[in-house]
């Protein structure tokens, strides 16, 4: 079907040319707002009207006509209908929609996918500081970077996934002394360990955990670093080292559970190190785009959208927190990638105009609205009806791998994917578990393995299923659900241009109910043998769709449930 709206587009293209030169440029197609209406639609005769000096109606009628006298209407449009001012609905033939069907069963897994077009694209997200387990918040951006480069993916772009992370600043410092204050026989509560909502310690279980391992000299390796403890209680920068090496191998762990990998892992100390945020900030000033004031070197923001000029140089020679991350855009634009992503929670919502100001002011060719942002909000977590708000291991806060030890790698995608990232969600552990209906992954699922069941019944080659005579699929579900499959490319696309994988698990769910209320109309192994061979092509081409959409999500497509 996706060639037959190529055919009857161009076909719409070239009879708009006739009419009025250059409009064939504009042809596109609708989807009627009631399915009632027809399968595609066309506005065409209402935007020419004015400038041909013509009636609406009265265009949309010869429009029509020449429309009909095409080969590809022809062939593949039952009818065309003209509504209110001028709307051309087209109806398609039952022929036409069944072609979706060879089209899955061609392509695969790579049904939907656009040809590669060469551009790179950095994805940078997750990107924990190594102090602590990642915790629901980074399995939300975890979830979402993912699907968002698989998207990205289809679309033909190339696409490189980065961590980056703090190795350098306070937070460091905390662990290092809170691992030394346990090493020293301390804990929380104790009279000598930091207390308050402020206090610069990390009281969570992992801490002795780390001062275990420390104290008996052993070595953790990370996809980055690898790291052999001294047992010196009082050496705090090789605490400080095993301390950052131990959690950066906890959170590999972590990740890999999740199912998620990393090209490259960017340590904000290589800033400093390389001299990136020194020559950053000469940048600046030799552009004329700072100025001192009160011991302190200004960014002038304002110039660039910004509610406020910035300090980039506190009256103590450190850098704000942004300076960094200027240096850290301008090596990913320097390293060839023109287009980036950044996945962060919202509480970065305010560094964004400040990154994108001092990127316009260092004058390095960076186009203004670079990098692109996806800001997500954390997630409440629900189990037995009551709120879950801390962990043991953690000690303040749910950690990715409670979540996925209480239901599965499936549920936690799946469930932090199926809402826009910056809206409050809900993570309801007794729902993530449930097996029926409710539970949206294992609905989807459900489908997807309940089509399995019956290709395994039928027991034949699906790959015959490709030339198969498609006639005998005129059902009213039976076309619902061709219709369904025939949107699979274009919502690829647009979930691709927006950043919004929810857009996947959307459309999951209502292929899933649309295959199911196939299954309940209609029998598929039949004693009719071209009825029963048109229908398994069909439940095999849905099954391949869930199958691919399911992997963008990154979520399996069990045969079994």
């Amino acid at each position: 079907m996706l060639l037959v709206k190529q055919e009857l587009l161009a076909a719409l293209a070239n009879t708009l040319e006739s009419f009025s030169p250059g409009a064939g440029a504009k042809a596109i197609f609708e989807s009627p707002k009631v399915a009632a209406h027809g399968d595609f639609a066309s506005t065409a005769a209402m935007q020419l009207a004015k400038p041909l000096g013509r009636k609406p109606r009265e265009l949309a009628d010869e429009i029509s006509a020449a429309l009909r006298a095409t080969p590809a209407f022809a062939q593949w449009v039952e009818a065309i209908e003209i509504a209110g001012p001028g709307f051309l609905n087209i109806r398609l033939k039952t022929a036409a929609k069944q072609q979706i069907v060879r089209e899955v069963l061609a392509a695969g897994a790579a049904f939907g996918h656009q040809p590669a077009r060469g551009d790179k694209v950095l994805v940078e997200f997750v990107s924990a500081n190594p102090t602590g387990p990642l915790h629901v918040g980074h399995g939300r951006q975890a979830a979402l970077g993912d699907a968002i480069c698989n998207l990205l993916a289809t679309q033909g772009d190339d696409v490189y996934r980065e961590f980056y992370y703090n190795d350098a600043g306070v937070q460091i410092q905390t662990l290092a002394n809170s691992t030394q204050l346990r090493l020293q026989g301390f804990k929380p509560g104790d009279a000598e360990w930091p207390s308050g909502e402020k206090a610069p310690a990390y009281n969570g279980d992992y801490i002795a955990d780390i001062a275990e391992d420390f104290k008996g000299k052993k070595t953790v390796s990370a996809d980055d670093r690898e790291y052999t403890a001294s047992g010196d209680v009082d050496d705090i920068d090789a605490i400080r080292q095993f301390a950052v090496a131990y959690l950066r191998h906890e959170q590999d762990l972590d990740l890999k559970a999740f199912q998620v990998s990393f090209d490259n892992y960017y340590l904000e100390s290589s800033l400093y190190t390389s001299g990136r945020v020194s020559a950053t900030v000469q940048k600046l000033v030799d552009a004329g785009k700072t100025y001192e004031q009160d011991g302190a070197l200004w960014l002038k923001s304002t110039e660039y959208g910004d509610d406020k000029d910035r300090v980039m140089r506190k009256q103590d020679g450190t850098y704000t927190y942004f300076v960094p991350d200027v240096a850290y855009h301008i090596a990913k634009w320097e390293r060839g990638f023109h287009k980036v992503v950044n996945i962060q929670g919202t509480d970065h919502h305010g560094t964004i105009a400040r990154v994108r100001a001092g990127l316009q002011a260092a004058g390095v060719g960076i186009p203004a609205g670079y990098p692109d942002y996806v800001l997500h909000t954390m997630v409440r977590v629900m189990k037995g009806g009551e709120e879950v708000k801390i962990s043991k291991r953690a000690g303040s806060y749910v950690t990715l791998r409670d979540l996925i030890e209480w239901t599965s790698t499936d549920a936690v995608r799946f469930f932090l994917l199926s809402r826009k990232p910056d809206t409050e969600y809900t993570f309801d552990v007794d729902l993530a578990v449930a097996k029926n209906n409710d539970n949206p992954v294992y609905y989807v699922q459900y489908a997807h393995a309940r089509i399995c069941s019956v290709l395994t019944a039928w027991g034949g080659d699906v790959a015959a299923l490709k030339s198969v005579d498609l006639s005998a699929l005129e059902s009213p579900a039976a076309q619902a659900l061709m219709l369904l499959l025939a949107k699979y490319p274009a919502m690829l696309t647009a979930a691709a241009t927006d950043f919004a994988p929810h857009d996947v698990t959307f459309y999951l769910r209502e292929l899933a109910a649309s295959y199911h209320s196939y299954y309940d109309a209609e029998r598929i192994l039949v004693d009719d043998e071209a009825v029963k061979q048109a229908r398994l092509a069909l439940v095999a081409a849905t099954a391949q769709v869930l199958h691919n959409g399911l992997a963008v999500l990154g979520v399996s497509a069990p045969r079994k449930m």
